[in-house]
C-alpha cells in the first residue's frame, strides 16, 4: 500500500551551538522561537517534552517547524561541518516569495558575514534560487519562482 505524503511538517537538524543556530535561523530566515525549554516539572507533559528537546528548541516560520538540537558530545569533533556529500542530507530548500527576497537575505547575510551565493535563475525548473550556509555549514536553499 502506498500512502499519499503531502508538506513537510518539520525538519530537526543536530548542530554544534544551538544558540548560535537559533540566532541564525531567526535572524537571518525570520523563525521564532515557539519551544525553549520543557514546561515546569510539575507538569504532566514535562518529561515527554524534554526527551523530544533533547536540549534543543523548537522554530517556527509559517507552517514549518524546526528543530534544532545539540550534536552528541562524543560526536562534536572540533572544526566538524557538515557534508553534502555523505549519505544523508544535501540540503534544506525553503519556498520564499519573490525573488527580491532572495537579494534581501543575501545582503543580511553578507552583512552580517554568513557564507551566500548569488541568486541563481534555473529556467527549465522555472525558479531563481539562493544558496547559503548556516553556522555548521548546513547548505539552506531559497527558492522564489521566477518572475
Amino acid at each position: 500500500m502506498a500512502v499519499t505524503v503531502g508538506s513537510v511538517h518539520h525538519l530537526r537538524l543536530s548542530v554544534t551551538d544551538v544558540e548560535r543556530a537559533t540566532a541564525f535561523y531567526t535572524e537571518v530566515l525570520g523563525f521564532r522561537v515557539a519551544v525553549d525549554g520543557p514546561p515546569p516539572l510539575s507538569d504532566p507533559g514535562y518529561w515527554l517534552t524534554k526527551d523530544n528537546l533533547q536540549g534543543g528548541v523548537v522554530l517556527t516560520n509559517g507552517e514549518l517547524e524546526l528543530g534544532l538540537r545539540p550534536c552528541d558530545e562524543p560526536r562534536t569533533r572540533a572544526g566538524d561541518r557538515f557534508d553534502p556529500r555523505r549519505v544523508g542530507l544535501d540540503h534544506v530548500s525553503f519556498r520564499v516569495g519573490a525573488a527580491k527576497d532572495l537579494q534581501a537575505v543575501r545582503d543580511l547575510c553578507e552583512s552580517r558575514g554568513h557564507e551566500h551565493g548569488e541568486p541563481t535563475e534555473l529556467a527549465p525548473f522555472g525558479i531563481v534560487v539562493l544558496s547559503i550556509t548556516d553556522p555548521d555549514g548546513i547548505q539552506v536553499e531559497l527558492t522564489a519562482p521566477l518572475s
